[in-house]
């Protein structure tokens, strides 16, 4: 880590040559009082010559189209007369410039900022949300924030999208990919993490984006896991596990707030009132800025809660909706709201304030052209080499990467022999990437088979066949690569395929075989009815099989999928997700043994999508289904083994770690104490590794029905083979509490039960009284 924090400083050094001024606190916070007087001072007076148009303008956030269009001086013209207020989807620094420049015509002079989707990486892509999550390393999941910062801001953009800490329970959601799991409190120490790495400590400073977390509120609950679906959900279980990511990087400093597309228990997130003022600004003390997602005010009408335009842009501006995201109703019909008296002026006013507030703590009224930079010194090539961080993002990424399955040893490879590597994905340089993929480039990304080559060269013998197509479903096909070639597809015959992938592994002395989803099958609008491999590819799978060769699956993938019979019949099982730009390089250091593997899952992995909603963390019913005792008459399926395939906080390692039982300090607990709950931990194995000692805590009597357990810390330690150590937690009112429907945290007397353990499922127990 030593030399990788060090690579990272270095470029952070050379972001940073211009000297930085005074620090002023993050939007999302409270600045120096006497910082953000003079910040209110100067925005009061700007806003008392600012039109009523011009006040309007600074509400729009508008998107540069791609490719050659006319309609990019229509922009310009909307930008010199003050209609826009921000840009997204722009990110090369002449770009950029030419429409500040613009900005600098306008009659007030106000700088413009720049947003983009720099999700998980920018020029440098990194795992996704869920492959960071998988490292449950906080360090590593800085480092790509800082990475991504710098990258971002070196191409003179101020604003990410990120991060996305929604909940989701249903594998079947496609946006899975983008957030970081099933559990509360992991996705709540990422999200702060995040916004804390991207922001540092002051955000008109060189190498740092400002955060806008997302998708607020509740995205991830969507009924069916249908993307742009409804919500409903009860005030209790909302305020316990869904609003608490979002309220943890808002306490971090989160500058912005990007609204979900749902609607929660019936109103659109974009016109709920209460969530937006009463818990967002009143409740939480937020200060930043409210953005829409894309289009999502005129969405309102569809909603069937506006009955025009006119009616949505009223409902979006009075409810705290700052930002419009390439709607044009703010900027069409605001202005008459106004003057007919609908929309009061006080409503606009905050919100421009809140828009103004970003911009002055981005340091961009000092400087317009502060994070640009100067033409002069502009890149000659964009995309060059030397503008990304590989080592960062190999180091990041083989810490994602989950051992699901390890049969006698078969991991890891010998750098010797004949290695068939087979798959669809095998050679995929764009899906190694994964979705939201930013300014990443896929002719630098290293795919799953260039990185097994480059470490067996002159060493091993590589045999390549694709074997088959993804999938087979020309509808698909057709779905899927309606916007951008996700899938390119083989006109040979499946049966050609699968012949030339078995004469491949029968030559070899073992089969790594490359599967999964595209990227574009784990998106955003790419929501799945099934969760298994697609068919084409488990024919594949079962050929291989067939061959005796001893088979190694590389899962590629944006979601938990059901795998059941890869399960069954592969050797080894490895969870890569979407590795990012290194990826190749990563999965070859896990599968040849130069690295050991240490990532847990962050979602429960069914056995089959009939189970979903699956996760860790559920009630108990009046009849809970006891596998040691199965029962008719309990909660259970009749027809499938009960039970997930791989449970939450999952994943082997090449070696082995023994705890011993769990020690608490004390076995009673009075009213706002602390306690200590250790154990001991000893690699057993052959070989250095890391690992994840995960602390959960049940409450089983209280006056709601509470989870069999829950997540309340954890802890990644490296010990060397034959090392113990003592981990420790400490255990208080946070990780006892809960809370009810009115959003009361409660803490209750009785008895509770700790858990110290690898994984979810298993885990040692003891026991104390809170009196």
């Amino acid at each position: 880590m030593k030399l990788l924090a060090a690579a990272v400083a270095a470029a952070l050094l050379a972001a940073c040559a211009q000297p930085s001024p005074q620090p002023l606190a993050s939007p999302g916070t409270a600045p120096a009082p006497q910082a953000a007087q003079a910040r209110e001072s100067d925005i009061d007076a700007l806003m008392q010559r600012m039109t009523l148009q011009e006040k309007i303008g600074q509400l729009r956030l508008r998107s540069v189209d791609a490719g050659p269009d006319a309609r990019k001086e229509v922009l310009l013209d909307e930008i010199r007369t003050g209609q826009v207020g921000a840009i997204f989807n722009t990110v090369t620094r002449p770009d950029i410039r030419v429409l500040q420049d613009a900005a600098m015509q306008s009659r007030l002079k106000i700088p413009l900022f720049f947003a983009y989707d720099v999700i998980h990486g920018h020029r440098t892509v990194f795992p996704i949300g869920l492959g960071l999550a998988s490292s449950w390393d906080m360090d590593a999941i800085a480092r790509s924030g800082r990475v991504s910062a710098i990258e971002a801001n070196a191409d003179g953009l101020n604003l990410t999208f990120s991060p996305m800490v929604d909940i989701s329970r249903d594998p079947r959601w496609g946006r899975n990919s983008e957030g970081y799991g099933e559990d509360t409190y992991l996705t709540s120490r990422i999200g702060a993490t995040l916004v804390k790495a991207y922001q540092g400590d002051d955000p008109s400073a060189p190498g740092t984006i400002m955060a806008s977390v997302k998708h607020f509120a509740m995205y991830g609950a969507i009924e069916g896991a249908r993307d742009y679906n409804t919500v409903d959900m009860s005030p209790q279980r909302m305020y316990q596990d869904y609003l608490p990511p979002y309220k943890a990087a808002i306490d971090a400093g989160a500058a912005g707030v990007m609204v979900a597309l749902n609607a929660v228990n019936g109103v659109p997130a974009t016109a709920d009132k209460w969530l937006l003022q009463d818990l967002l600004r009143k409740q939480w003390g937020f200060k930043g800025i409210t953005i829409s997602d894309h289009g999502a005010i005129l969405e309102l009408l569809r909603h069937g809660v506006a009955a025009d335009g006119r009616d949505a842009a009223r409902l979006a501006i009075q409810a705290g909706t700052d930002l419009s995201m390439n709607d044009k109703v703010y900027g069409t019909d605001l202005e008459p709201l106004v003057k007919s008296g609908e929309v009061a002026i006080a409503d606009i006013d905050r919100a421009v304030r809140d828009v103004l507030r970003v911009k002055y703590d981005l340091g961009l009224f000092r400087d317009a052209y502060r994070h640009v930079g100067r033409a002069a010194d502009d890149p000659a090539d964009n995309d060059a080499e030397n503008r990304l961080h590989r080592a960062d993002a190999r180091d990041v990424a083989r810490r994602s990467l989950v051992l699901l399955k390890n049969s006698a040893s078969t991991l890891p490879l010998r750098k010797q022999g004949t290695i068939a590597v087979i798959g669809p994905l095998a050679r995929s340089q764009r899906d190694v990437m994964g979705n939201w993929s930013a300014a990443g480039k896929a002719r630098q990304a290293v795919s799953v088979y260039q990185g097994l080559a480059e470490a067996t060269a002159g060493r091993a013998t590589l045999r390549y066949a694709k074997g088959a197509n993804v999938i087979d479903d020309a509808r698909i096909v057709t779905y899927l690569n309606e916007f951008e070639k996700d899938v390119e597809v083989d006109s040979r015959t499946p049966r050609a395929m699968i012949d030339e992938a078995v004469q491949a592994a029968r030559a070899s002395d073992v089969v790594v075989a490359v599967v999964g989803e595209s990227q574009g099958m784990a998106h955003e609008a790419s929501s799945r009815t099934d969760i298994v491999i697609p068919d084409s590819q488990r024919a594949l799978l079962r050929a291989l099989k067939a061959t005796g060769k001893p088979l190694v699956i590389v899962l590629m993938n944006g979601r938990p999928l059901a795998l059941e019979w890869e399960d069954a019949n592969a050797d080894a099982m490895l969870e890569t997700w979407y590795a990012g730009t290194e990826g190749g390089h990563a999965i070859a250091d896990v599968l040849f043994g130069d690295y050991n593997p240490s990532g847990k899952l962050p979602m429960t992995f069914p056995r089959v999508v009939g189970q979903v909603p699956l996760y860790y963390n559920h009630l108990n019913t009046g009849r809970p289904f006891d596998p040691a005792r199965p029962n008719k008459y309990t909660s259970r399926y009749f027809d499938h083994e009960n039970g997930p395939l791989y449970p939450f906080g999952y994943g082997l390692s090449y070696t082995t770690f023994d705890l011993s039982g769990v020690t608490l300090s004390t076995a009673q607990l009075a009213r706002g104490g602390k306690l200590t709950a250790s154990v001991t931990v000893r690699n057993s194995g052959q070989r250095d590794g890391e690992t994840v000692v995960q602390l959960y805590v049940q409450d089983p009597v209280a006056s709601i029905s509470r989870p069999v357990k829950e997540l309340k810390g954890f802890s990644k330690i490296f010990l060397k083979a034959g090392e113990s150590r003592v981990v420790s937690f400490e255990i208080g009112d946070a990780q006892m509490g809960f809370y009810d429907g009115q959003g009361r945290f409660n803490v209750e007397p009785g008895r509770f039960n700790v858990y110290l353990g690898l994984d979810s499922r298993d885990a040692n127990v003891a026991s104390f009284v809170l009196r």
